[in-house]
């Protein structure tokens, strides 16, 4: 591989790090088929049930995400510091957001970011985020690069396929991030951008200061 000589990379999701997704998720599917989603439950494949408790099959997961994010994106606002936070890691690095929907919603994703003031490219994905993150790396040549996601599987997955990203597990949904344990792949969980911001422009800028919140797996 030829010398990384490119500008630092911020390389992050969308739902549940820049906006807010899984209480307005909650709230259209309970009105749209009467489907109530536990906030406090780990993991989404868990937390969508029928009103006597039984578990929906994941087959009719998909099909409800769709229909959200075909007619029901402008219910989605910012979680509070990421624009702020954004723009002052703008001034340092490039960045891009790498979101797990459809390549059919890129333009509504785009449309949805830039309500807010957010202008960055956005890249679309399905399944494991690790293989699109080393192909970035592998295009841009960053310096450093730092990865956020909510997920655990997307962190395993960067860890495998790009190990040297640094990896931040962000959960702006406090009740579920009450109820999710930190992501075994990641190096710090840190659910707040204020909080987040000096951790992740220390890593971008190459002065990645120690701390308890930092572990390599």
């Amino acid at each position: 591989m030829s010398q990384l000589h490119g500008r630092p990379l911020l390389i992050s999701d969308c739902d549940e790090v820049i906006l807010h997704f899984v209480t307005h998720f909650a709230q259209w599917v309970e009105e749209a088929a009467d489907l109530v989603f536990a906030l406090d439950t780990p993991g989404f494949a868990g937390a969508l049930r029928s009103r006597d408790g039984q578990l929906v099959p994941e087959e009719r997961v998909w099909p409800l995400l769709e229909m959200f994010f075909d007619g029901e994106m402008h219910r989605q606002n910012i979680v509070p510091g990421a624009a702020e936070a954004l723009a002052e890691i703008a001034r340092h690095a490039d960045i891009v957001i790498l979101t797990n929907i459809g390549d059919a919603y890129e333009a509504n994703r785009v449309a949805q970011l830039e309500a807010f003031d957010i202008k960055h490219r956005v890249l679309c994905n399905r399944g494991g985020k690790g293989r699109p993150v080393s192909e970035l790396i592998e295009s841009m040549r960053p310096s450093a690069t730092v990865f956020i996601d909510d997920l655990s599987v997307h962190h395993e997955s960067v860890a495998n396929h790009a190990p040297d990203v640094w990896r931040l597990q962000m959960i702006a949904e406090p009740r579920l991030a009450a109820s999710t344990p930190p992501a075994e792949h990641a190096h710090a969980r840190i659910d707040d951008w204020k909080e987040a911001l000096p951790w992740i422009l220390a890593r971008l800028t190459g002065q990645e200061p120690g701390g308890d919140e930092d572990r390599r797996p």
